[in-house]
């Protein structure tokens, strides 16, 4: 399993909450920096939504064991 993930999980809502809009606001200037011509890396931006698409399935994921 993925080293990131494994951290993710060991994570409560808030800290993942928390860590979510600190990933979409760097998801936010790198794309303001790929539109201006800045962004040297564009693999950047695949990397950044892979990992807001991994916080957000851990938060499922919590969600639905405290519902069960």
């Amino acid at each position: 399993m993925n080293k990131e993930l494994i951290d993710l999980r060991k994570k409560n809502i808030d800290q993942l909450n928390a860590e979510l809009i600190s990933e979409r606001e760097s998801q936010f200037s790198l794309r303001i920096k790929h539109k201006t011509g800045q962004l040297n890396e564009t693999s950047e931006l695949k990397k950044v939504r892979r990992k807001i698409a991994m916080i957000k399935t851990v938060i499922n994921e919590i969600k639905r064991k405290d519902k069960e």
